[in-house]
């Protein structure tokens, strides 16, 4: 397993992260990605370990706290030697101060979470999701102090715009509060959209990304294709209401060099898709989820290939969409040069 750093944190991270939203199975967007028992929650996190693994991310909202609890109880003996991020700030309940960025209600989560995993400290505390009601300058004030109780060791965000993020940032720097070091977003081969902005923030504030749903919400596990559409049945009809649209030729066409590429060096889809990601820039960790043990071998496997330079260029080119304004390089050959070479693999993080 490689390791990276966590952005400027000095922390180093598996490139390859486990994510717990399998636990625990309640409700109909985390039943729909998995129903994991405890029994299974701990053999899928012995296996994680065997391989290297050493990052492990939940959320409070996963399962109404069950997926904290699980993990919790599956790291119990190993705690100590691996990283813990949670995610809060979405609603758990409705009482009207359960949700947001709010002093009262961001000390209490953490305390809440903390009960849950039963640990004395959260390595990462990251934002699930922005909030804008609550002042800036009040959040960046609570977190620094959760960082210097020694509940939290980092923090992170989620979901966040760039201009969001930087603004934060921006009045921690003011006030030397703790900075945000880690950033986890949605990327994968169908889903660019983070290199438009945010990569070249986080590699301008040296912000390690952590990237969730790495296999599009499931479109690129090779099991779906022009000939063999999505059935009734599957399980990605109760979360694709909350995916990104996509356009149906340009993941038809990605499949087909997934599957060319897959056969060349005698992978799997999933295995070439995560390849891709854990070779591009900013990319610190990426956080593979699995119902079970077999989808949990195959996407560990991702860490023994190595992409070409000429696969990596055709799954780049397969999978580009034009940016929007004001991204596009409209206006003279010179941003067209520094926009290609942003998005290329010429720079790490």
């Amino acid at each position: 397993m490689k390791y990276n750093l966590l952005g400027n944190s000095g922390l180093k991270v598996s490139e390859l992260g486990f994510g717990a939203g399998t636990f625990g199975g309640k409700g109909q967007i985390f039943s729909a990605w998995g129903k994991a028992s405890q029994h299974e929650a701990n053999h899928m996190i012995k296996l994680c370990l065997d391989a290297g693994i050493n990052f492990f991310d939940t959320a409070d909202v996963y399962s109404d706290g069950e997926s904290e609890r699980m993990l919790g109880k599956a790291l119990a003996q190993e705690r100590h030697h691996n990283i813990i991020s949670t995610k809060v700030s979405i609603r758990t309940s409705e009482n009207a101060n359960d949700v947001g960025f709010s002093r009262n209600y961001l000390i209490r989560a953490v305390e809440q979470s903390l009960e849950r995993l039963n640990t004395d400290y959260i390595d990462v505390l990251q934002l699930h999701h922005f909030d804008s009601f609550t002042s800036l300058e009040q959040l960046m004030k609570t977190l620094d102090d959760l960082v210097r109780s020694g509940k939290v060791r980092y923090i992170g965000v989620s979901n966040f715009s760039g201009w969001q993020l930087m603004k934060a940032q921006s009045i921690a720097s003011q006030h030397g509060y703790e900075k945000f070091v880690a950033n986890q977003v949605y990327y994968s081969l169908i889903g660019r959209d983070y290199e438009w902005e945010l990569m070249p923030l986080n590699h301008d504030q040296n912000i390690g990304a952590v990237v969730w749903s790495p296999l599009g919400w499931g479109r690129l596990t090779g099991k779906f294709d022009r000939q063999n559409p999505v059935p009734i049945e599957s399980r990605l009809h109760d979360t694709e209401q909350f995916a990104p649209p996509i356009q149906q030729e340009i993941l038809y066409n990605l499949l087909d060099v997934l599957k060319d590429i897959s056969n060349e060096i005698q992978a799997t889809v999933p295995q070439v898709a995560l390849s891709w990601l854990l070779q591009r820039p900013t990319v610190s960790t990426v956080l593979i989820g699995a119902r079970n043990e077999t989808q949990l071998r195959d996407n560990l496997g991702a860490k023994d290939i190595l992409l070409s330079n000429a696969q990596i260029e055709r799954l780049n080119q397969v999978s580009a969409v034009y940016p929007p304004y004001p991204y596009y390089p409209y206006w003279n050959g010179q941003f067209t040069e520094r926009y290609n070479a942003l998005v290329s693999s010429s720079f790490t993080p």
